[in-house]
């Protein structure tokens, strides 16, 4: 009777951990939800692939190609919204690139110091989200989508449009955007007088202060010609619906990766949680059964994919019992996780939860993300927030958004 008591109390306590669980993600996919309901977004983003074509910059002293593009607020903008701009400084841009990004705070600033002068910005996204290749993202906490971009606008403070051009790319074709970002600035007649960079240290912190823009535009305020009408824009590519083909291949070369398993026993995870590596290691304690783990896998296995490139390690752990190990293997195989796959060897399930975590209670499953040296900076049981771990993962000095 004590055996069956002792029984009945671990899964009365297992069936709690689960539905506290469910309950936090009905609250996490609640609150999404209403956020997406107040934001009024009447646009529903629709990107196709497009034919490969020969893309050409606009040439100076050409009448501005027009555009009716979504705001990431559903609004449409086009030339006409501006009217009441002497000039208008187009910036085609993207979330992922790291020059792009390092470029943002700049472009706030220069928004807040002209608008009065009669100076309209606007953002445009050039790339298209079926044109980026996950590794493409390892600078970045969120992807091109319409979605990502209003995180973006909102983590970065955007006083300005931050228009979306994925669907079709048209905006960005007829400019002929080739990088991230690429500025254009059109004068009151709506024609094109400076094409190229914001400055030339992209970097934040080494002295770039948007010259060469700011130098163009002010030439501009004084009725003079611009003095240097064209220059070089370094950054990303700009990522064509037709690149896609490109994350085919990647894919493919991915699925043919080998998956093993291998067993961990208590002195194995000491040291992997030592982390004596030049890694970022996020690692993923789950277990076949616990239907929250294998939701959520497919996602952690994909962030492996984001930033393997860079001084990061997804690591995965089952808890799953010694002899399932084939078919943990099984459900490892078909989600190709060709990454470091264990599966714990020991009886006793709570020296791994002390092990692991004192404060982890034990409910699966359970995150940490561990830099060199054994520091954890970041721990989570039941669902994560996926964007929540990629701004700790990108955050990290190891990472880092930019050259």
């Amino acid at each position: 009777m004590k055996a069956l008591g002792k029984l009945f109390s671990l899964k009365f306590v297992y069936l709690l951990s689960i539905l506290a669980i469910m309950f936090s993600s009905c609250n996490h996919s609640n609150k999404k939800e209403k956020e997406k309901e107040s934001s009024n977004i009447a646009f529903t983003p629709n990107p196709k692939e497009i034919e490969k074509r020969e893309v050409k910059t606009l040439s100076i002293g050409s009448d501005a190609p027009d555009f009716n593009l979504p705001n990431i607020d559903g609004k449409f903008y086009n030339l006409k919204s501006f009217k009441d701009s002497e000039i208008i400084v187009l910036i085609f841009t993207c979330n992922h690139c790291p020059t792009a990004q390092a470029y943002e705070d700049r472009m706030v600033e220069f928004t807040k110091e002209y608008k009065e002068k009669g100076v309209a910005v606007v953002a445009i996204n050039s790339a298209s989200p079926i044109g980026l290749m996950y590794g493409e993202s390892a600078w970045t906490d969120v992807d091109d989508s319409y979605e990502d971009m209003i995180i973006r606008a909102k983590d970065k403070g955007f006083n300005f449009p931050y228009l979306y051009d994925g669907d079709k790319q048209e905006m960005s074709l007829n400019y002929g955007a080739m990088s991230t970002p690429h500025v254009f600035i059109l004068d009151k007649e709506r024609k094109l007088r400076y094409q190229g960079r914001i400055d030339k240290k992209e970097k934040p912190g080494t002295g770039g202060n948007s010259e060469d823009l700011k130098l163009a535009v002010d030439e501009l305020l004084a009725g003079k010609e611009v003095s240097n009408p064209e220059t070089k824009a370094f950054g990303c590519s700009t990522k064509w619906s037709w690149k896609g083909a490109n994350r085919e291949k990647v894919d493919a070369k991915w699925k043919k990766r080998d998956v093993t398993l291998e067993e961990i026993d208590n002195q194995a995870v000491k040291e992997l949680l030592a982390n004596n590596t030049e890694k970022l290691q996020l690692i993923n304690l789950w277990a076949t059964w616990c239907a929250p783990c294998v939701t959520e896998y497919p996602d952690l296995l994909t962030l492996q994919r984001i930033y393997g490139n860079k001084a990061f390690e997804f690591i995965s752990i089952s808890t799953d019992k010694i002899e399932k190990k084939e078919s943990v293997l099984k459900f490892l195989q078909k989600e190709h996780s060709g990454v470091k796959n264990y599966i714990y060897s020991e009886d006793d399930v709570y020296e791994l939860i002390e092990l692991v975590d004192p404060k982890w209670s034990g409910a699966l499953p359970y995150t940490l993300l561990v830099e060199p040296g054994g520091k954890k900076v970041y721990s989570y049981q039941g669902l994560v927030d996926m964007l929540e771990v990629r701004k700790a993962i990108v955050n990290h000095e190891l990472i880092g958004r930019y050259f």
